[in-house]
C-alpha cells in the first residue's frame, strides 16, 4: 500500500510539472510581467479622502471622506418650504446637491458643465434631506443645483 501511495503522488507531481510548464522552455513565450500601477494624485489626499475630482463623479460625498469639515455650501434657493444647495469640497474637487426640509417625493440634481447629472431623492415618508451623487469642478461656481417638489413645483440655485 506504501509503494501504491508513493506512486499516486509521483504521477500527481510529474503531471503539476509538465501543465505548469516547469521544464524552462523558451522563455520568450513566457508572460509578459504585469505594468506597476500608475501614480495618481489621490494619493496627496488627507487621511479619509478616498476621491478627488473626475475619480468622485458618481460617487456618495460621506462614504469618500468628502463631506465634515471639508465641505461648504456654495449656493442656495428656496422653493416653497424646500431649501437646495450646492455642496462643495475644495479638497475632493467636486460639488453635490442636497435639498433640507423636503418631503417624499421631492428630488434633487446637480450638473456641472458635460457632466452627467446626478439625482437625489426623497423615497421614504419622514425624511427631509436628500443628496445627490458627486460631480466634478474646478471652483463651486460651475455646478448648479435643482429641485423638483413632488407637487410639480421647481427652482435650482443661480
Amino acid at each position: 500500500m506504501f509503494l501504491a501511495g508513493l506512486v499516486g503522488v509521483a504521477v500527481l507531481v510529474a503531471a503539476a510539472f509538465f501543465l505548469m510548464d516547469l521544464g524552462g522552455k523558451d522563455k520568450k513565450d513566457a508572460a509578459a510581467p504585469s505594468p506597476s500601477p500608475t501614480v495618481s494624485a489621490d494619493q496627496n489626499l488627507p487621511d479619509g479622502v478616498k476621491c478627488s475630482g473626475a475619480s468622485c463623479t458618481g460617487k456618495d460625498a460621506e462614504s469618500m471622506g468628502c463631506s465634515g469639515d471639508l465641505v461648504t455650501t456654495a449656493k442656495t434657493a428656496t422653493v416653497g418650504a424646500t431649501v437646495v444647495e450646492v455642496r462643495y469640497s475644495e479638497t475632493c474637487g467636486a460639488a453635490w446637491g442636497r435639498i433640507t426640509q423636503a418631503a417624499q417625493g421631492d428630488a434633487v440634481t446637480v450638473t456641472a458643465g458635460t457632466a452627467k447629472e446626478q439625482k437625489g431623492q426623497i423615497g421614504v415618508a419622514g425624511d427631509t434631506i436628500a443628496y445627490t451623487p458627486m460631480v466634478a469642478v474646478k471652483d463651486a461656481g460651475e455646478a448648479k443645483a435643482c429641485v423638483t417638489l413632488a407637487s410639480g413645483q421647481e427652482g435650482c440655485t443661480k
